[in-house]
């Protein structure tokens, strides 16, 4: 009976270069771009030193771009929001970075506090409110890049359940 190991025999899969995938440079899928957004947030030094607040609209930069992709940087004084939209063809992830945002959906009212993220799909209706009584600073990544952000005219709120009977 032979003792050696798989890995005595084979050795450290590890010295073998040509075995392992290379490192991408950008992101690729989902769970690539949800990283990107942590990655970022948890940088203050890429992000922070170029917020500003603007009482009049909501200030936003765009902070990097990639292959198909762009990272946008924004902020949120109290009482400002996005109305309620989708983003086209553009699939995203929103990162919160300082603060507290509301997100309104058909489906319902979530807060977002610092650190929260939501991942969305092309289609995605929602409302982007900040509704507490301090600034809050958002990450956006969209893939592809933003072209467009139809607005829609109902709000996003969360609707009582109908009765199949008289509905």
């Amino acid at each position: 009976m032979n003792s050696d190991s798989d890995l005595q025999i084979a050795g450290d899969i590890l010295e073998v270069p040509h075995l392992l995938q290379p490192a991408r440079e950008h992101p690729a899928t989902v769970a690539e771009f949800a990283g990107l957004a942590r990655a970022i947030a948890a940088d203050r030094s890429q992000w922070a030193p170029l917020v500003q607040y603007d009482a009049a609209t909501r200030w936003y930069h765009r902070l990097r771009t990639g292959p198909g992709y762009e990272v946008w940087l924004l902020s949120w004084v109290p009482g400002q929001g996005s109305g309620s939209h989708d983003h086209g063809r553009s699939s995203g992830v929103l990162t919160i970075l300082q603060g507290e945002l509301t997100e309104r959906t058909e489906r319902g009212t979530r807060a977002l506090d610092s650190g929260a993220q939501r991942v969305f799909a092309p289609g995605y209706v929602h409302e982007v409110v900040n509704d507490s009584l301090e600034p809050a600073v958002s990450l956006h990544v969209y893939y592809p890049g933003l072209t467009e952000m139809p607005m829609h005219t109902a709000h996003c709120e969360a609707r009582a359940p109908q009765d199949p009977v008289t509905a």
